[in-house]
């Protein structure tokens, strides 16, 4: 009975996504004409802020280089809008976005062979199998352990990390072998990175799984959330790829604490009403996701790059040219915009952000070679193109910012140089684009009682909002200068390794940051003088590109500091809901920054 129930089931989520899969051009075309005609909004009221003094070779520059800045607010900003639309009047956001989400049960078995990648470089193996072991016993204590193994994918070349880790995942087998099968498994060539791990596994032992599961080696993944995303995979064999939503787990770095804060206020109206209208062309995050294999192995193999008559290379962000592909294949890609499916461990300090994220641009820069293969839908190759700008975006903000400075110490008549109403308009407008998803989270939360509780209250809630913004502003300019510095080397076949990352709490010394961030200081500080001795009133106005990066080393060091991060999650600087209610997953993990809740928040209001 419960088989054919679930054909049932099958059948129902098909007529859905057929209709769905109509009803998808419409709401692209809903999306494309408010992109349109918010960048065409913004550009009118830019030119018009610059049409004092006439409109020359520096204002066309200028407004050339705010067009460049503008997809990736405006994308922010209308899938905010659409996002926040759904989480305030629809009682299912998730099944609104994805309907198969809301027809399983609880009680429909698991049937498919599931394979659980684990992707390891030059980690602390001790630290790995803290997540992984609740997440073991979950599944266990499931009554499906038998449908589920686990595969240790080991690509660490540091030779006393791999003897402990070879000793540590040998442990792990051995306690485990009568409940759930562990393979371990290290490369000694590092072809291809992940991705080229990934493929490995698939060659060796994709036939004899239908799904996958992929983790990194900083993801945290219940037990329920893996069998609630391969229930859905059953009920829906068009899925190809499923992408589970990722919070930030509890930390007690401060740097940390207030990203993750921020990304968790983000990433909910973002990700809604992204998923609303990309429908079955979603994005691929590369962990906390269920692949199914057998197209996953047909049809997504990464192509090589090759560079100017140089050795081929491997694309570092294999995620979501691995999503274009499966969906080129006619497989459907989803995301679950539900905040209970899976966390991840943030970078503890800006030194290590920035590690990370240049990694990131790396990979994004590598797309433009790939957007002409061939049956790639219109929207994989929109987000192909969007990846790229998130970057590029970047070298125009620090351009603006020369501009800008030129601009003022040319003339000291404000008159000549902007428009003062078009300006402050123009200002206003493009922080509310910048800041739109994360408002629209502000907003879900503080209308809703539960959620307000969960954050600490209104009031705790409201000073971590603003803390937050500051924190943005001065990140942001920071991170703009490294990838524009960055992106320059590329011009120079500079290349950036792919190393293990530091993930415990760490200071940072005066002569570390200094050397990691002196361009950014320089930047800094070289502008505000120069506005300071020729126009100081505009001081205020040039701080929002320019403050950032001239307290770039104290801000490094002072985020850093492990005293200053613990005291932090003792009071509720960035509080997040999981510290508020723990959950049993959570627990068992023995995370620092829930123990360091021995205190009563910083206010209680509902």
């Amino acid at each position: 009975m419960r088989s054919r129930n679930l054909l049932q089931v099958a059948r129902h989520v098909m007529i859905q996504a057929d209709a769905d899969e109509n009803s998808a051009l419409a709401r692209r075309a809903i999306f494309a004409v408010l992109f349109l005609a918010i960048m065409g909004g913004s550009l009118w009221l830019a030119a018009l802020a610059l049409t004092p003094g006439g409109f020359g070779i520096l204002d066309l520059t200028a407004l050339f280089l705010f067009a460049v800045t503008l997809p990736w607010m405006v994308a922010g900003f209308c899938n905010a809008v659409i996002g926040f639309v759904i989480m305030r009047f629809f009682a299912d956001p998730v099944a609104a976005v994805l309907p198969a989400a809301g027809l399983i049960r609880d009680d429909d078995l698991v049937t498919a062979s599931t394979a659980v990648l684990l992707c390891v470089r030059n980690e602390l193996p001790a630290r790995i199998i803290r997540n992984l072991e609740p997440m073991l016993e979950g599944l266990h204590a499931s009554g499906y352990g038998e449908r589920f193994h686990l595969y240790l994918l080991s690509d660490t070349n540091d030779a006393d990390l791999a003897a402990r880790e070879e000793a540590h995942f040998s442990e792990l087998i051995a306690r485990w072998h009568d409940r759930i099968a562990i393979s371990y498994r290290r490369r000694r060539v590092n072809t291809g990175f992940k991705a080229g791990n990934i493929r490995e596994f698939c060659e060796r032992w994709g036939s004899r799984h239908e799904l996958a599961v992929t983790l990194d080696a900083d993801s945290f993944m219940p037990a329920d959330a893996i069998i609630r995303l391969v229930r859905i995979m059953q009920v829906d064999p068009r899925l190809g790829i499923l992408q589970g939503l990722i919070v930030g787990l509890p930390s007690t770095s401060l740097f940390a604490r207030i990203f993750q804060f921020g990304m968790r206020l983000g990433m909910r109206s973002y990700t809604i009403g992204s998923a609303w209208w990309q429908s079955d062309c979603g994005p691929y995050w590369g962990h906390n996701a269920v692949l199914r294999l057998e197209p996953f192995i047909k049809h997504c193999q990464i192509p090589l790059l090759s560079e100017g008559g140089e050795a081929e290379r491997h694309i570092l962000s294999h995620d979501q040219v691995e999503a274009a592909l499966m969906r080129a294949a006619g497989y459907h890609v989803r995301v679950v915009p539900g905040e209970d499916l899976g966390w991840e461990e943030n970078p503890p300090t800006l030194l290590e952000f920035m590690r990370r994220d240049l990694r990131w641009c790396r990979g994004n820069m590598q797309y433009w070679r790939l957007l002409a293969l061939p049956n790639l839908r219109s929207v994989s190759r929109y987000q192909l193109v969007l990846a790229m700008l998130m970057f590029i975006g970047s070298p125009a903000w620090i351009g603006l910012l020369a501009l800008a400075v030129v601009a003022l110490v040319r003339s000291d008549d404000v008159a000549m140089i902007m428009r003062p109403d078009a300006g402050i308009a123009l200002l206003a407008w493009v922080l509310v684009m910048w800041f739109a998803p994360k408002i629209a989270g502000a907003f879900d939360v503080l209308l809703a009682p539960k959620e307000r509780r969960a954050f600490g209250g209104a009031s705790q809630f409201t000073v971590n909002f603003v803390l937050e913004a500051i924190y943005s502003m001065v990140l942001c300019p920071i991170l703009w200068i490294s990838h524009t510095i960055f992106l320059l080397g590329l011009l120079f076949n500079r290349e950036i390794s792919w190393m293990g990352q530091v993930r415990d709490d760490h200071a940072v010394p005066l002569k570390l940051a200094l050397q990691g961030l002196w361009p950014q200081t320089l930047v800094g500080w070289v502008a505000l003088s120069l506005v300071l001795a020729r126009t100081p009133w505009a001081l205020p106005y040039v701080l929002l590109l320019a403050g950032g990066p001239a307290v770039a080393v104290p801000f490094a060091m002072v985020t850093a500091w492990p005293a200053l991060g613990s005291l932090a999650a003792r009071i509720g600087v960035g509080r997040l809901p999981e510290e508020t209610a723990t959950p049993e997953d959570l627990l068992e993990l023995a995370l620092p920054a829930i123990k360091s809740e021995s205190q009563p928040p910083l206010a209680s209001s509902a």
